[in-house]
């Protein structure tokens, strides 16, 4: 990029972001130079003013600023260097925290506007009523189910204190968008805004010891009780509003049942981690009930408090004056406290009385509700009530937001979901079967299910109920799930699903195959039939790119979508595709409502469950109207999914280019295995990339590698430090290697026509590649190539270098575009801008691995790798 194009790009910015990013890196400015002195702040500059200049220059000129910069960076002392990269991560951090303000800015902006926002529910629901009717439209809610589910996987690289000093900081600047501050009001925000960025520079980057399970179910608590408790009732309002009109929204029942329900694996997955045990996944469930409970205790005082209608304005029903009696028999003094403070005020007290009640739960006393169905029906009496005294908007107003907050969240808050190897059980069976004294991991796995049971009983069936079978490959392996479950818990008491994950290409396309084996065992037909012939099967995305790469494992899943949606039909099962997405491209990340709308047509059908992980959680739901718009892109995208011309043009397009498919698939497998399986490719990735750095970054309580993986070994590694290195050197191969060489083979025998064709016509190719485009336009090919280099071996640097080129060659001619993300310039001026300080932390990580490999100073210089991938993480907004 030209210095011309650069300041296009800063002058495209618009003027809020601007304002707010210079304000934000002026301060850090000051306070670097508060900290270190005015030097450091001028080595900062330098550096900063060197990637600028390099990212503009070419030819001979170029290779030597880009020594230049490598002098430089090595002539810093650690001390220096160390200051150098915390500021460059700090100034990011900083510029996330703008770039996210300035999208709810924009959310809020249109919302004011009252525009028509693509993917809304508003304009949803119009298209819906208007090309299929009320009835249609109605019958698409009635079965509209989204599930995400929150897991640990370790892809937060900030520190809890990071967050939060950065939280303060977000409403420090909030409060300076505020033009009636006084002169002495503004003054003081800045001054606060200074001392807390000063916090965040002298904030350890680093965590010091590596988090255990309980550390991260608090940290997802955070999420709870800061967005994700409120965010529900705003996401039913909207659509209420789309369906009812602003006037009537809030006066009459829903037309809709409550439709999100959360999963978690926090506390529950122990694939691989044995930090996870069954005392950890009793107490996630505490903490899960402390929580949701506590929420929904403040709120319903709240609201009570409030409703001070009196019984002579709003008489209330003779059912409610009865329930007020019964509750008074049960909580004695404090029901008379409450009538004390509430006289002629029937409705406040009911929901007082259910604030009490609550409060008992939590505390297991005498007068707590059995089950959520009670307090549910505790508001409902309430709001029956309110609607005979003729006060419906008392009634479908704050009070209906508690209802689905309870119907959204239950006494559990999320359902804790199990997950173990299939390996795992089948060695339990075995031990069970021989009689002799069970292993500590088999003996862990009969406690679970008893744990699984004693949940139920505690918090209902739907506080932990499914099981997770990672690498299903046979019928036994699910089988397994009701057999330790029956020996576990031989009164039956446990209701347990189990949920087979397919993970490599292999097992995604035997999964029918294994499905078909269950239906042909008399114990899992009586199982499904007592489901109500309901199933869930996961759907490995992680594994099965490591496995085959980027393109081959998309249509390998796409096939699988295909597979199973027409096995459940044929079958008469209603099917629940799991999707276990990553954060990045290479590990099925990607926008969220294109990736729904280019799912295998009937593997929808109005429900949609995947994970949610790492950095994801945090971007997606750490604000409130960025995860409001998310859950609405979300459900906009599963109705349209599920309509019948949506599946029927998927259907005629999958079938149009079903051989040009499965070319590509076979020939960008055969490019990406040809690299992965040359000698000494792994010792190779090692080389180039900061693998070994990560897997000692204390992110999660979950190994790097699988039990028995060690140093060297592929198969063992998770598809998570996988994707993470790769991103880190700037390479960000799992995210398109193998493309190129698939849409060469369509191109050679097809012609480039058809691709654009399938680009057009095919909503699945289209969004693959878009995420493989933005792939591509993070991978950088000068920094990677000195990361390139560390490995030696110029065979394999070649490889990766024409199968690039001949990638975003590619990419660019079947989109149509004359440079990579023409198509979306907001993220294009970001990637560009971004670049040149993302080279800076690279330089100095470069540095600090060659000196760590060269015998450095071992323990200081890894914690300074570990200080640059923070950096490099939030620079390009990924981990895995």
């Amino acid at each position: 990029m030209s210095q011309a194009t650069r300041r296009g790009a800063v002058e495209e910015m618009p003027p809020p972001l601007r304002a707010e990013v210079r304000l934000l890196g002026s301060i850090l400015g000051q306070v670097l130079a508060e900290a270190e002195g005015p030097e450091l702040l001028a080595d900062v500059e330098r550096l900063r003013h060197a990637t600028i200049e390099l990212r503009h220059t070419r030819g001979p000129r170029a290779e030597e600023l880009l020594a230049g910069v490598v002098a430089m960076v090595d002539g810093f002392d650690l001390g220096r260097a160390e200051s150098v990269a915390r500021a460059f991560t700090v100034y990011f951090q900083l510029v996330n925290l703008a770039e996210e303000r300035h999208r709810v800015r924009t959310l809020r902006a249109r919302s004011q506007a009252q525009a028509s926002v693509p993917e809304s529910l508003a304009v949803t629901v119009a298209e819906l009523q208007a090309a299929q009717g009320e009835a249609a439209l109605r019958g698409h809610l009635e079965k509209l189910e989204i599930r995400p589910v929150l897991t640990a996987h370790p892809t937060e690289a900030r520190r809890r204190a990071v967050v939060d000093a950065l939280r303060r900081i977000w409403e420090l600047v909030e409060r300076l968008d505020d033009s009636r501050l006084s002169a002495g009001e503004r003054a003081d925000a800045e001054r606060g805004l200074r001392e807390h960025v000063t916090i965040l520079w002298r904030t350890a980057q680093l965590r010091q010891e590596r988090p255990d399970p309980l550390d991260e179910v608090r940290s997802l608590m955070s999420i709870f009780d800061e967005t994700l408790f409120r965010l529900v009732p705003l996401l039913y309002r909207e659509l209420d509003r789309a369906l009812a009109g602003p006037d009537e929204s809030g006066r009459r029942p829903p037309a809709f049942p409550a439709f999100v329900r959360w999963g978690t694996w926090v506390g529950g997955d122990r694939d691989g981690n044995p930090a996870v045990d069954h005392e950890v996944t009793r107490a996630t469930l505490e903490v899960q009930a402390e929580h949701i409970l506590l929420g929904l205790e403040a709120a319903t005082r709240r609201v009570g408090r409030s409703l001070t209608v009196s019984q002579d304005s709003t008489p209330p029903s003779a059912e409610l004056l009865a329930s007020l009696s019964q509750d008074e028999a049960g909580l004695g003094r404090r029901a008379a406290e409450i009538r004390q403070r509430s006289p002629g005020e029937p409705h406040r007290r009911k929901l007082l009385h259910a604030a009490e009640r609550l409060r008992a739960t939590r505390l297991r006393e005498a007068a707590a509700y059995p089950e959520v169905d009670a307090y549910l029906a505790d508001l409902a009496l309430v709001q029956d009530s309110l609607v005979r005294a003729e006060a419906p908007r008392l009634a479908y107003g704050e009070l209906q937001h508690l209802v689905w907050q309870a119907q959204t969240f239950g006494f559990h808050l999320a359902s804790l979901e199990v997950r173990q190897h299939s390996l795992v059980l089948q060695a339990a069976l075995d031990e069970l079967a021989s009689g002799q004294p069970l292993s500590e991991e088999s003996r862990q796995v009969l406690e679970t299910f008893r744990v699984m049971a004693e949940l139920q009983a505690r918090w209902g069936l739907e506080a932990c109920r499914r099981y997770v079978v990672s690498f299903t490959r046979r019928p036994d392996d699910v089988l397994a799930v009701l057999t330790l479950a029956r020996q576990a818990v031989p009164d039956g008491t446990l209701q347990v699903d189990p949920v087979p994950l397919f993970e490599s290409r292999s097992d995604l396309e035997k999964a029918t195959g294994v499905l078909d084996g269950l239906l042909d065992l008399p114990e899992w037909r009586q199982w499904i039939e007592s489901r109500g012939r309901r199933l869930e099967v996961m759907l490995g995305y992680s594994d099965a790119t490591k496995d085959v790469g980027f393109l081959a494992a998309n249509l390998a899943l796409y096939r699988a979508q295909t597979d199973l949606a027409g096995w459940a039909r044929a079958n008469r099962v209603d099917l629940t595709l799991f999707h276990g997405r990553g954060g990045a491209v290479g590990r099925g990340g990607g926008p969220a409502g294109r990736a729904i709308r280019g799912q295998a047509p009937g593997s929808v059908a109005g429900r949609f469950k995947v994970t949610e992980q790492g950095e994801v959680i945090f971007g997606r739901y750490g604000n409130l109207s960025i995860g409001l718009r998310h859950l609405e892109q979300v459900a906009s995208a599963v109705l349209t999914a599920s309509t019948p011309e949506h599946e029927a043009a998927l259907a005629e397009a999958e079938r149009k280019f079903a051989e040009e498919a499965a070319l590509m698939a076979q020939a960008s497998e055969a490019a990406y295995r040809d690299l992965l399986d040359r000698p000494g490719f792994a010792d190779f990735f090692g080389r180039v990339s900061p693998l070994e750095e990560i897997s000692h970054l204390r992110l999660g309580s979950r190994p790097a590698r699988r039990p028995g993986g060690e140093a060297g070994d592929l198969e063992a590694l998770r598809a998570i430090p996988w994707v993470f290195a790769w991103t880190q050197n700037r390479c960000n191969l799992p995210g398109w290697y193998g493309l190129g060489s698939g849409l060469e083979a369509v191109s050679r025998r097809y012609g480039g026509e058809r691709l654009r064709q399938m680009n057009a016509a095919w909503p699945f190719f289209s969004s693959l590649l878009d995420n493989a485009e933005m792939s591509l336009a993070k991978a950088d090919p000068m920094i990677a190539g000195l990361y390139l280099r560390l490995g030696d071996r110029a065979d394999l640097v070649e490889l990766i270098r024409d199968e690039f080129r001949l990638s975003r060659r590619l990419v660019m001619e079947v989109t149509g575009h004359d440079r990579m993300l023409a198509g979306r310039p907001v993220l294009r001026r970001a990637v560009d801008l971004r670049n040149p300080y993302v080279d800076a932390l690279s330089f100095l990580q470069l540095r600090f691995l060659r000196e760590l490999r060269q015998g450095g100073e071992k323990g200081r210089l890894a914690d300074l790798v570990l200080l640059t991938v923070n950096g490099v993480a939030a620079g390009l907004q990924n981990t895995g």
